[in-house]
């Protein structure tokens, strides 16, 4: 072999590899940050890689995810968020935590961030307007946050007395106190003695059902929390085993065996923020997405459990609800 032959090969061959990492270099990388566990949120992050492959994207074939999972401890988002803007990555997705996308806006005012949220963005901080967000940060709120006064209403229809109700809240969620404060005029409203109970953590929880069997409650409300939509089927069990009806903000609670639930569909917000990431992917920019809302509200209501309850659903509340579980 001649060699100026030789060192023509060889320099191909050289090049091979930087080929190659330039190739993976031009995979854009997501970055996902959750307050939760990747076990208890598969069908969700199932439902936004969904809305990725909607906009083209399919996870190990054209983009790349990194996940970061706080597993419920929400201090360690700030350096979560950190780590995957040292990656770096091309746009950081928040679904499901108002405290995940303020701690990824606090890290970058130039990296784009999706989020999907149950409270108003711009009470929140997020974003200066609905329409025009402005800014590097987009998403969709689910609205479930405002939903409390609507899930008390259910109760009291159920029951069909006077009762004593709670409420069972996150107090290190920024919007609890407002939505405990809509409850409460709620429940003054009706005339309906309402109980707040608290947890922070995962520890708290079984105390606080403690607290109601002694406050001898009748029926018990789960806020839309982080906190307790990662253990749905913690807290139906605990619901049941106390004997207690309850009402959740989400489809997997009655699916868990909750007595029913009220609120937006989770896996499909999910799937509307993978979208929204993929069009950011494509080119579009943050500031000029306008913030979605949910429109559809499920009603799923779990006959097995009401059973269990000694409790009779009356044909009205059948008649609307979106699902009944027998």
């Amino acid at each position: 072999m001649k060699r100026r032959a030789f060192i023509t090969l060889l320099g191909g061959a050289a090049a091979w590899p930087l080929a190659a990492r330039a190739q993976q270099s031009a995979v854009p990388v997501v970055g996902f940050l959750h307050p939760g566990s990747p076990e208890a949120n598969a069908k969700f992050t199932a439902g936004f890689r969904k809305g990725l492959s909607e906009t083209g994207y399919v996870e190990g074939r054209n983009v790349a995810i990194e996940y970061r999972w706080a597993h419920g401890e929400n201090g360690r988002l700030p350096e979560l968020a950190a780590d995957l803007i040292s990656r770096p990555v091309s746009v950081i997705a928040t679904p499901g935590s108002v405290a995940a996308a303020l701690a990824a806006k606090a890290a970058t005012t130039t990296i784009p961030i999706v989020f999907m949220i149950g409270v108003d963005p711009v009470q929140a901080g997020l974003v200066v307007s609905l329409n025009r967000p402005g800014g590097n940060v987009t998403g969709t709120n689910s609205l479930n946050a405002g939903l409390m006064a609507k899930q008390l209403g259910l109760l009291h229809q159920l029951l069909h007395r006077d009762a004593r109700f709670a409420v069972l809240v996150n107090p290190n969620n920024p919007q609890s106190r407002s939505a405990v404060t809509d409850v409460q005029a709620t429940a003054s409203a009706m005339g309906q003695q309402l109980e707040i109970l608290t947890a922070t953590t995962s520890r708290d929880i079984r105390p606080a059902f403690d607290v109601a069997v002694r406050k001898r409650t009748d029926a018990l409300l789960i806020q839309a929390d982080p906190l307790f939509a990662n253990r749905p089927v913690q807290l139906a069990t605990l619901a049941a085993r106390h004997a207690m009806p309850a009402i959740f903000p989400l489809r997997e609670f009655a699916e868990a065996g909750g007595l029913m639930s009220y609120g937006s569909n989770l896996t499909d917000l999910f799937r509307l923020a993978g979208t929204y990431t993929g069009r950011v992917l494509k080119g579009e920019k943050p500031a000029d997405l306008p913030i979605q809302q949910a429109t559809k509200f499920e009603f799923v209501i779990n006959l097995q459990t009401a059973d269990a309850l000694g409790l009779e659903i009356p044909p009205t509340m059948l008649a609307v609800a979106d699902e009944v579980i027998e």
